[in-house]
């Protein structure tokens, strides 16, 4: 587990939750249902920016909600002042101990929608009451990773630095943004306490205000040089980059870096054409025996402006990304949902399907578990596979796939390897899982999506990748929709 600092001021969040799942959590207990066990899927239906997949995270913050839910005597007489809910539900609360069964996509893991990121099992007074921090927890660090992965991406081999924590909404989004930024690709953050928390790199320099301060660019160059002689680094962009900011530091360079036994280290550009200022910065450098300063840029970037300069043969060697990455500005909603999809009764789990007249939101009922389906021709994955939970597939059998909706669709696979996607978290309440540091997940991330299609890896349009459901597991919908359509087939008009 992760470092953990508390920025709530010492308060748990076992109270962040929506109203509604307490006032069900009553009519469960008043009922008489309260320890019927419930399954719920956590999965989402869009990817983001109409991308080609997206990468999960948030897990470890999950289990550290799950691991410290209690209700304190002061959440108890909150509750009680409400006059909503019974004495013998506030009892309830007041011995609550959490005993669900919940498994998990790991974190860094390609994603796709329609399957469930999140499952857990248990009364369903519990498996209902942890419905918001679910999805605010995974919602929140897959958009992010998703979005900084794009970012990373676009880059093509070139650091990422995430610079966006003045801009996050809120302490914790600058926080566990940095983290899902990082999982998501990102080799360093400007945020210092994302360092003290992940042991992430925490990085920076100056900002303009350091150059304005002095009474010229050069003194203020040439003071950072002598506190920093090893790791001079210098913003040429506060008066005008190619008349001041690179002549002053070349001059800089040679008079206060060199002659101490160092190397510069960079430069950073932060307005202006990126494009041009970056190739007339590098021939200046180059021509000064520069060759090895690096230049960064900054500046309101994202996968777009990134993968265009690029394009038109910016020298770029670092991009540093605030705003849009840290709050996903493009499409700032991870449009996760929490369902119901079963529920056990004397060891017999019955599946629930919720229906719409917007197939989108017609849920996949059941306990289910996902295969990830790997060629063994290419090593690469070429689609998901849910199943029922007891279903058992022969891999050495031929293995026939069909979309959901267009079932004509079909594909055949004779050299295959199947993948279980979800691992176990917790059994009854107590932790099975040990979490993978945040730099180990960005090493298992990147090796996941170089197993995807390049086609998949498309900023736009990218190749669909299929999430089918097995011939059982599609039977026991369809079975579910006619059953509820039937039900309502009077025609009244």
């Amino acid at each position: 587990m992760e470092r953990v600092i508390d920025v709530r001021n010492g308060r748990n969040l076992t109270m962040l939750s929506d109203f509604y799942e307490l006032t069900m959590g009553n009519g469960y207990f008043e009922n008489g249902v309260d320890e019927t066990i419930a399954y719920f899927d956590m999965y989402f239906r869009k990817i983001p920016d109409e991308g080609g997949f997206a990468v999960m995270a948030g897990v470890d913050q999950l289990i550290e909600y799950l691991e410290n839910l209690t209700f304190t005597k002061e959440d108890i007489e909150f509750l009680r002042s409400k006059n909503t809910f019974s004495e013998g539900f506030l009892s309830y609360l007041e011995n609550f101990k959490f005993e669900c069964d919940v498994w998990a996509v790991p974190e860094g893991t390609p994603v796709f929608p329609n399957e469930p990121l999140v499952t857990v099992r248990g009364p369903i007074i519990q498996a209902q009451f942890v419905e918001t921090m679910v999805l605010l927890t995974v919602n929140h660090q897959t958009l992010i990773a998703t979005k900084a992965n794009r970012i990373v991406r676009a880059a093509a081999g070139r650091d990422v630095l995430e610079f966006g924590s003045r801009r996050a909404q809120g302490y914790d989004g600058a926080i566990y943004g940095t983290r899902a930024a990082i999982v998501g690709g990102a080799t360093s953050s400007s945020n210092t306490l994302a360092e003290i928390m992940f042991n992430v790199p925490a990085v920076g320099t100056m900002a303009h205000s350091w150059v304005q301060l002095f009474d010229s660019e050069y003194e203020a160059f040439r003071k950072w040089a002598e506190i920093y002689p090893d790791k001079c680094s210098l913003l040429v962009d506060t008066y005008n980059v190619l008349k001041s900011g690179i002549p002053n530091a070349i001059k800089v360079f040679n008079e206060y870096v060199l002659p101490t036994g160092n190397r510069p280290k960079s430069i950073r550009i932060d307005s202006g054409d990126i494009t041009y200022l970056t190739k007339q910065s590098r021939r200046m450098l180059d021509e000064a025996g520069f060759e090895d300063v690096k230049i960064i840029v900054s500046n309101s970037l994202d996968e777009y402006i990134i993968r265009d300069v690029l394009a038109q043969g910016a020298p770029i060697d670092v991009f540093g990304v605030g705003e849009r990455l840290i709050t996903a500005r493009s499409e700032p909603v991870f449009g996760g949902v929490y369902k119901l999809v079963a529920v056990e009764r004397d060891g017999k789990i019955t599946p629930k399907i919720k229906v719409s007249e917007n197939q989108e939101k017609i849920t996949t009922p059941h306990f289910k578990k996902i295969y990830r389906v790997f060629s063994n021709k290419s090593g690469l994955a070429v689609a998901d596979l849910l199943c029922e939970h007891d279903e058992v597939i022969d891999e050495s059998q031929p293995l026939t796939i069909f979309d959901p909706t267009y079932t004509w669709k079909r594909r055949t696979f004779k050299e295959y390897t199947l993948r279980e996607l979800q691992e176990r978290i917790f059994e009854k309440g107590v932790l099975v899982y040990k979490s993978p540091t945040v730099l180990e997940i960005r090493a298992y991330s990147k090796k996941e999506i170089e197993n995807l299609w390049p086609e998949a890896l498309r900023l736009e349009y990218p190749h669909r990748y299929y999430v089918d459901l097995s011939q059982k597991l599609w039977d026991t919908r369809q079975n579910l929709l006619i059953e509820q359509s039937q039900m309502y087939a009077e025609d009244k008009y």
